[in-house]
């Protein structure tokens, strides 16, 4: 079973940055698709990007040319640049390998003055 763990949330004023981070135990992490959801309050579950393993992304219309997905393979480790962030971007972010159906515990990002 593939253990996920993310960091790097916080909280942060509208327009200020993070990124989080999603490492993965195990090994042919470099195989693998790899993808941030977020959930908000009282609200489902939302995919907010996809990088695959050979580096293709995509992303939500909701956070295009805003966020972005990166991984380094040598570190297992896929990450979330999240900048210009926006009140509605408040969430408990997760990070997922689909493949395997594996899912971290979240990491909370509050964008609040």
């Amino acid at each position: 079973q593939v253990q996920l763990v993310e960091s790097g949330g916080g909280l942060v004023q509208p327009g200020e940055s993070l990124r989080l981070s999603c490492t993965a135990s195990g090994t042919f992490f470099n195989l693998y698709d790899m993808r941030w959801y977020r959930q908000a309050p009282e609200k489902q579950r939302e995919l907010v990007a996809t990088i695959t393993r050979d580096e293709r992304t995509t992303y939500a219309d909701s956070v295009m040319y805003r966020f972005a997905i990166s991984r380094d393979n040598a570190k297992n480790t896929v990450f979330l640049q999240m900048n210009s962030l926006k009140p509605e971007d408040t969430a408990v972010y997760y990070c997922n390998m689909p493949a395997v159906n594996s899912w971290g515990k979240g990491t909370l990002v509050t964008v609040s003055t």
